[in-house]
């Protein structure tokens, strides 16, 4: 099968063998996102080896259900050995042997087939369309912050970042009904960011931090630079809590006398469950068009991971089958 491969370098290879694993599903990909978790990846990230990918829509093609055969789905990214303490509880995120589609230890959804166990699999209503549904988990892993706190009404709360993950944050978020601050470097992404449900957007800059310091109940990086950690905690008040969504190859510094000082919570926030992500899209009927910048063949892969580094991009969509 043809597949986006990583060793060091990413090529597209036509001789990839199709990754059957003993009692999972073979799904074929229709369609997969680049994300910035990607991006990293190829730079060196979790020193992954193989197909990346792991936001995708496909088609189940085998399964040890033959009633799963032929339905549209999309796949929880995190495989856990199904026999711990975390996994008996449904929630395989933080199994210690868990396998990570594209990301570890599993080849993911660049290439034309993948392999998840049955009970990753959710399946997708006709009404959420393919370009909606290559979001889901994005918007999982956003959700997946209203898991982890809760944030009222009365939260001022800021996103730092205006790419891909910080706009479905600004989804999410707008949802409680609290006002939404975004401060990111881009004028077109800014405007989509209002679209969203930001109450306020800024364009980055020292003056602004300055005006800005210790504003907000809540800051939630999402910039995906390593710059963003230091504006995040510059941003809120003392008892304030920093959420962090972007990963990064290498090291971020920290000056930890500010967090000590103002005592304040750093909450990291990974993967989100799907259910809240599909049951927002089908409530709001989401109109996520604006985030697609690009659609490419997977014939053009790398040329798609190069256009999705471009800091003026938003979501590039691999075209598979």
């Amino acid at each position: 099968m043809k597949a986006l491969r990583f060793d060091g370098n990413l090529k597209l290879v036509r001789d990839a063998p199709i990754p059957r694993r003993a009692g999972e599903s073979l799904v074929q990909v229709i369609c997969a996102g680049i994300c910035n978790t990607d991006l990293e990846i190829v730079k060196g990230y979790a020193g992954f080896q193989g197909t990346p990918g792991h936001e995708f829509v496909g088609r189940v093609v085998e399964a040890p259900d033959n009633s799963l055969i032929g339905r549209r789905i999309v796949g929880e990214i995190n495989a856990g050995c199904g026999h711990c303490e975390r996994c008996r509880r449904d929630d395989p995120r933080h199994c210690a042997d868990r396998t990570v589609l594209g990301i570890k230890g599993r080849d993911g959804a660049f290439a034309e087939f993948l392999s998840l166990p049955p009970r990753n699999l959710v399946e997708l209503p006709d009404s959420i369309n393919d370009d909606v549904a290559v979001f889901v988990e994005p918007l999982a892993a956003a959700c997946n912050i209203l898991e982890q706190i809760r944030i009222t009404s009365s939260c001022h709360v800021v996103v730092v970042g205006d790419g891909k993950l910080a706009q479905l944050v600004v989804l999410v978020i707008a949802q409680v009904g609290c006002p939404v601050t975004v401060i990111g470097r881009h004028k077109e992404k800014l405007e989509i960011a209002r679209s969203y449900g930001a109450h306020e957007t800024l364009l980055e800059g020292e003056s602004l931090l300055s005006e800005s310091t210790g504003r907000f109940d809540m800051a939630i990086e999402a910039s995906g630079s390593p710059s963003g950690l230091a504006t995040a905690l510059a941003l809120v008040k003392p008892g304030g809590t920093v959420v962090l969504k972007s990963t990064h190859h290498g090291t971020t510094r920290l000056d930890t006398s500010q967090v000590v000082v103002n005592e304040l919570s750093i909450i990291g926030s990974r993967c989100g469950r799907f259910r809240p992500a599909l049951d927002l899209l089908i409530d709001r009927k989401l109109d996520l068009s604006a985030l697609i910048s690009r659609r490419l063949p997977l014939e053009e892969g790398v040329r798609a991971f190069e256009e999705a580094a471009s800091p003026d991009s938003l979501k590039i969509i691999l075209q598979v089958s």
